[in-house]
């Protein structure tokens, strides 16, 4: 396991420490739990983004107003 040391200015010390009584969480879980949420939101990104590549790749279907209209009825 890994010990990472981070020095943080005493603007950052109070966010931290408000953070932490908010969650209910110590400080390096807040830290820890803080790291996941960043990855999550990169891979949540690639799948948009990847799918968002395959969406563009495919031809557009129109439908007519009257296969519209016949659906409706």
């Amino acid at each position: 396991m890994a010990v990472i040391s981070v020095r943080l200015n005493t603007e950052e010390e109070k966010i931290i420490d408000y953070l932490s009584s908010v969650y209910d969480e110590d400080k390096s879980a807040l830290i820890k739990h803080s790291l996941k949420e960043m990855y999550e939101d990169i891979v949540d990104k690639k799948i948009i983004d990847d799918y968002e590549i395959k969406e563009q790749k495919k031809k557009p279907h129109f439908i007519s107003s009257e296969e519209i209209m016949k659906d409706l009825l």
